[in-house]
């Protein structure tokens, strides 16, 4: 998923939740105060439920009480340049960064 974050910021909580179960993932990711936790903590969620769907349809035979985070990868997303005004009638360049997350479940 893309967000609206810098890829350095996004870091910092992937690299707090890898190789953990999800549901120490998630309690890891309630308590933190960083403003990424509650989107990251959707989209595990989200990988969560991907994975019991899968389990449902496919007969996959996946234990989803021995889910963990396998692997997570933040990437630098596309920038947008915006401009902010500045003294005397000019105009700066800045570059709002997003990231790119992608995330595996893995049975341990």
């Amino acid at each position: 998923m893309n967000y609206r974050i810098s890829a350095r910021k996004a870091r910092l909580l992937a690299d707090e939740i890898r190789g953990k179960s999800v549901e120490e993932a998630l309690a890891v990711l309630d308590l933190s105060a960083k403003g990424f936790a509650k989107p990251l903590a959707k989209l595990v969620r989200s990988a969560l439920a991907n994975a019991e769907d899968r389990n449902n349809r496919e007969k996959a035979g996946i234990d989803l009480d021995n889910l963990m985070v396998g692997s997570i990868v933040v990437n630098q997303g596309p920038s947008m340049w915006r401009v902010r005004a500045r003294a005397q009638g000019r105009a700066a360049w800045i570059q709002r960064k997003t990231s790119h997350v992608e995330i595996v479940l893995a049975e341990e």
